[in-house]
Order: structure tokens, then sequence, then C-alpha cells
């Protein structure tokens, strides 16, 4: 595909320094672009690679004399990097139609122009939208719904009755609507409680590859609209994260908890049950949440404190030898004095 880069700035709301009737073939980093493609400059720290670089043009935010050819100026070089990118990505392969060696079960409805390639189980009174994708290995169990424009990649398994919104991505090997884990003690025995509710996702929402996210034991486990998760993210029975909420690899939410609108959870974040996390809150990789959260901070540590005082504590943590060495030396000064007094 040859974009102009009129075209480009167009689409993005940018401004063309330069000749704007050049072709653009794609988009790449300052380093590894080559003539034909085009790069962004998004943080100071690449200036030098700019000076280098062999890109046909540049996104910026402001004209910069580090780079000869063509610029678009933007608000945003890496949301715009972000928009460009999305003009040239590939399309995603579809299997033409229903595969004969796909499983349908009865009463499953499926939408127009359904992309169904081969070895995909979809059980009975399913509903699948118009356009959606289906790679091999799903299991959809049965009265699942899948929205218009979702993408099922390959192994991803729904369990029954479980919903999924539109223009949603579901990455490999993701698991909804698993038992959550919910037993109760008889003496030395765990009795296990039935988990009969089930998983709602709603519109725009991708989940990443190999994420677990449990049905309710009663009810639904909740994931609003606009939602992103990376790999390997446990979310429990019950728990509603909210709008817009960003949670990063190896992230382990309990059940029952809430994760309010707009919140950015770090990586390796581990947060207890029948907590509240408010909006906009910013939790730091490797934290401990084992108390709800106001709306608005941003907090890190084990377990969690305001950001800035977690950054304070580290510090002291790294210096406790010498720490240490500073108390030995006070404790031999003490020790003299506490002698010189007794002798007088």
């Amino acid at each position: 595909m040859e974009l102009t880069l009129k075209h480009i700035a167009k689409s993005i709301g940018g401004t063309v320094v330069g000749d704007d009737r050049i072709s653009i073939t794609g988009i790449n980093s300052l380093l590894e672009a080559k003539k034909g493609e085009m790069s962004f400059l998004a943080r100071p720290q690449l200036r030098d690679q700019a000076m280098i670089t062999r890109a046909s043009a540049l996104i910026v935010k402001e004209e910069t004399g580090l780079y000869r050819g063509p610029q678009v100026i933007v608000s945003d070089p890496y949301l715009a990097y972000a928009k460009v990118a999305t003009l040239f990505e590939p399309a995603i392969p579809r299997f033409p139609g229903v595969s004969e060696r796909a499983v349908i079960e009865e009463g499953t409805r499926l939408g127009d122009n359904v992309s169904i390639y081969p070895l995909a189980y979809i059980g009975k009174e399913s509903v699948l939208g118009k356009n959606v994708i289906v790679f091999p290995g799903v299991y959809l169990g049965d009265r699942v719904t899948v929205g218009d424009e979702t993408i099922i990649y390959p192994n991803v398994t729904i369990m029954s009755d479980c919903a999924i919104g539109k223009h949603c991505i579901i990455h490999a090997g993701t698991v909804i609507g698993s038992d959550g884990f919910g037993f109760v003690k008889d003496g030395d025995t765990n009795v296990k409680i039935p988990q009969t509710g089930i998983v709602e996702i709603e519109d725009n929402v991708e989940i990443g590859a190999n994420n677990t996210i449990d049905r309710a034991a009663l009810g639904k486990t909740l994931i609003r609209k606009g939602v992103k998760t990376d790999n390997l993210v446990q979310i429990g029975h019950n728990v509603v994260v909210d709008e817009n909420t960003i949670i990063v690899a190896q992230v382990g939410i309990s059940g029952s908890t809430k994760i309010g609108k707009g919140v950015v959870i770090g990586g390796q974040v581990g947060l207890v049950d029948h907590i509240e996390v408010g909006d906009r809150v910013m939790i730091g990789s490797k934290s401990g949440v084992a108390q709800s959260i106001p709306a608005g901070e941003v907090v890190s540590g084990i377990p969690t404190m305001p950001h800035r005082h977690w950054l304070r504590t580290t510090g002291h943590i790294r210096r406790f030898p010498e720490y240490a060495e500073r108390i030995k030396e006070l404790e031999k000064k003490v020790k003299k004095l506490e002698e010189q007094l007794k002798r007088e």
C-alpha cells in the first residue's frame, strides 16, 4: 500500500512542512526506517536517532532542524504513530465462510459474513454477530453471545452463557467463564461453592493472551467497554472492571473487587478481594493492594502507599547496610560516654 504524505497528515490532523506529495509505504522506528517509510520523534532522548534516520518523513511535535526531510507537525507524535500504523496494518486473515471441519451445534445463529476456521466448536443456541472471526481451536460453550466485528484468536475458551460485546479482540489461549475460586470449610474439607453466574464483556475490549476471567458465583463478572488487558492477567469471580482501564501483564485481581474508570494497573500487581479502586488510580508495578484506594491516587509498594513515599522508602531500604554500620558506631560512642559518666 502507498499513501501520499498529504493523505496521511489529513487523517491524523497534522500539518506538513515540506513536500506533501511523496509516497509513504509504511511506518517504522527511527533506526529501522528506510526510504519510503516514515517515522516519529516522540521522546527527546531519541534526538540523535532523528539526525541519522533514513525515513522519508518524520512525525514531530514541533518542527526540528535535526531532520531535513518533510515533517508532519502534530500535538502528540506517539498517538499519531498509532493512527498511522493502523493505516498500514495488514488485514486480519479470514477463512472464507464456515469451515466444514468446524462443529456448529443446533440452534446457533450466525451473522452475515462470519469467518469460522476449521476445528472451532460452537455450542448450542449461541449467537455470533456479523463479521465475527473465530480461529482454529476456539471453544464456545452453549448460549454464548459474541457481538459484531469481534475477533477470537486460536485456542480461546469461552464457557457457556458468557457474553462478549462488539469490536472486541480476545487473544490466543484466554479462558473466559471458568469457575471462580470459591470454597468453604467443613472441618478439614474444602467444599466447593457452585459458580452459577456468568462473565459479561462489553464493547471495544481487548483481552491479552492467556488471560483467565472467572465466572461469578452469583450474578456476573463484568468487564466494561474500552478495557485493555495485557497477557497473563487473572480476574476473579464477581470482579467489576470499569471503562477504559488498563491492566498490565501478570496482574491478579481477587474476587468481588471493583476497579474504577480509567485506572492503570502496573505489571505483577496483586489485589485482595472485596476492595474498591477509585477512578483514575495508578498502581505501580509489583504492588500489593490490601485495602481500597480513593479516586485519583498514585500508589506503589507492598502494601501500597503514596508513590513518592514508596520511592523514599525504597531509597532507605538500599541504605540499610550503611544505617546498620552507623548504628554500631553510635552504640560504641554511647557506651564510651556511659563508662566516662560512671568514672566521674
